[in-house]
């Protein structure tokens, strides 16, 4: 026999095993599938008897956000309590529901947290189910593929979330899109979300192909093109599967113009999704008056740079305190100088890391000699807040792609000349042009920022009042009163699909 007889019959009895047990595969995968599908039918009828059985206890229905870290201080944080006030009034045979992950905090401690942070009273109770498993989110379990981490990491914590407490309605306030097929799969709810930030984007994908050094793009990896490329893929992928899971959403609001752009890009419901800016307390800081404050801080020689923000990584406090250095460095503004300028840095913070984070910070401003110019206000009162804001000359923003910007909105609001990055929400929908004039300076380095804040401070009072007023203007679109009502417009078919006699749990979503 021949070299290729002998080939060709090793090729055939090859493709004679491999046809032996592609049947007996497809058998099997046919009754694992059976078995998965039967195993989940089975878990879904659990849950719907424990709603039915909810349900006939409280004789209402219930809406849920989730919401882990909702004794946090961030905007994201004030969308809750916002959006919880309206449905309350609204809807005042419906109850509501929180899940979060804080330990050690009692259901009126988070109450009042909101009171004072943010000027939130709502007109009744709340069921809060405190979730013990939020370390499965935390990024810093995740030191590689934190991404897909977090978002597995979500799923379980959804999981254990809806095994506390079957809803009627499901909503993600926090930008956990992984959970939401847990809940209209297995739980049988209708979803939405409300999106701050899109956890992929093509920008992301960008800074990686650009091989572009990011707090979210380590150097080694930066500076390596075979793992750069390895990224990219991981990216792609997971891009995918964020887009998948944010589709099963009934209703997609998101926070601004940038954030519309890559949600219809990645989730591709452009018939479900809507634009709903946050709210901002703007009016508590309208009501305060403005004119003679230039004046008074010309004489006294002395302005505050003030930035609000969460101490997360991707807020870049690290630049602005460089560009704050070198400010000083061009004005010669050292301690016994003619003019005196400070640094407020306002923010909450999450976790350990945050302070971690904070003492970091303090340790930069040490080393570049500006600790005597610098100040760190954590967690501080709405009060407290509202006075840096209106004795402030500046405010100051420095987070690359920033969803929106609650803290850059309350800085034109107390009167502020607000100095933010030169890309997303601030760029797109804040700071714009407003009767024909700026309302605000956009900056997206250290110099351009130092810059910006030079300009600012030469500018005689009455520059500096006309661009303030025409900011405060410019802001009144974003008020509690146009969120609510753009909120309660969105969520509508949402809510209409409770009913207040006890409803059907054959409800299966179309996959």
């Amino acid at each position: 026999m021949s070299a290729h007889d002998h080939l060709s019959c090793c090729l055939c009895d090859l493709i004679r095993l491999l046809w032996s047990l592609l049947l007996p595969c497809f058998y099997l995968s046919l009754v694992l599938t059976a078995i998965l599908f039967l195993f989940i039918m089975g878990v879904r009828s659990w849950l719907q008897m424990k709603r039915k059985s909810r349900r006939a206890q409280d004789g209402r229905p219930a809406v849920a956000f989730f919401h882990p870290y909702c004794n946090a201080g961030g905007g994201g944080e004030r969308v809750l309590w916002c959006a919880l006030r309206a449905l309350q009034n609204r809807y005042q045979d419906v109850s509501f529901v929180v899940y979060t992950g804080d330990q050690g905090v009692t259901a009126e401690e988070i109450l009042d947290g909101a009171r004072r942070r943010f000027n939130i009273r709502l007109s009744r109770a709340v069921k809060f189910v405190f979730l013990k498993h939020r370390f499965l989110v935390e990024a810093k379990l995740y030191p590689h593929f934190t991404l897909l981490g977090q978002s597995v990491g979500s799923i379980f914590l959804g999981w254990e979330a809806l095994t506390e407490f079957v809803p009627d309605l499901y909503i993600d306030s926090m930008g956990y899109a992984f959970t939401l097929p847990v809940f209209r799969y297995l739980g049988g709810c209708h979803v939405g979300s409300y999106v701050h930030y899109p956890t992929i984007s093509t920008d992301m994908l960008s800074v990686v192909r650009e091989r572009n050094p990011r707090f979210n793009n380590a150097d080694y990896i930066s500076s390596n093109p075979v793992l750069s490329a390895i990224k990219v893929i991981y990216y792609c992928v997971f891009a995918l599967l964020y887009g998948l899971a944010g589709s099963c959403s009934d209703v997609v609001m998101v926070n601004s113009t940038w954030t519309l752009g890559h949600i219809l890009a990645l989730w591709r419901a452009p018939n479900r999704t809507s634009v709903v800016y946050p709210p901002c307390d703007v009016q508590a800081f309208l009501d305060v008056p403005i004119g003679d404050e230039d004046e008074e801080k010309e004489r006294k020689k002395c302005h505050s740079v003030v930035s609000v923000g969460q101490f997360r990584p991707e807020k870049d406090h690290r630049l602005q305190i460089k560009a704050f250095r070198k400010l000083l460095d061009r004005k010669g503004m050292e301690p016994a100088g003619r003019e005196t300028v400070k640094l407020v840095l306002i923010g909450g913070c999450r976790n350990q890391e945050d302070e971690e984070r904070v003492q970091m910070l303090k340790g930069l401003c040490l080393d570049l000699g500006v600790v005597d110019r610098v100040e760190f206000k954590l967690n501080i009162p709405f009060e407290e807040l509202k006075k840096e804001l209106t004795d402030a000359t500046i405010g100051l923003h420095t987070m690359w792609n920033e969803h929106f910007g609650i803290g850059v909105v309350e800085c034109m609001a107390a009167g502020t000349i607000i100095l933010a990055h030169k890309s997303g929400g601030p760029k797109l929908d804040i700071v714009v042009p407003y009767d024909n004039g700026p309302t605000g300076f956009l900056a997206d380095d250290e110099d351009s920022y130092a810059d910006a804040m030079e300009r600012i401070l030469s500018m005689t009072p009455a520059a500096r009042l006309e661009i303030r007023r025409r900011a405060r203007l410019s802001v009144t679109r974003f008020s509690d009163q146009e969120f609510e009502g753009s909120f309660l417009s969105a969520v509508e078919p949402l809510m209409s699909t409770l009913r207040l006699a006890e409803v059907s749990t054959s409800y299966l979503p179309v996959l």
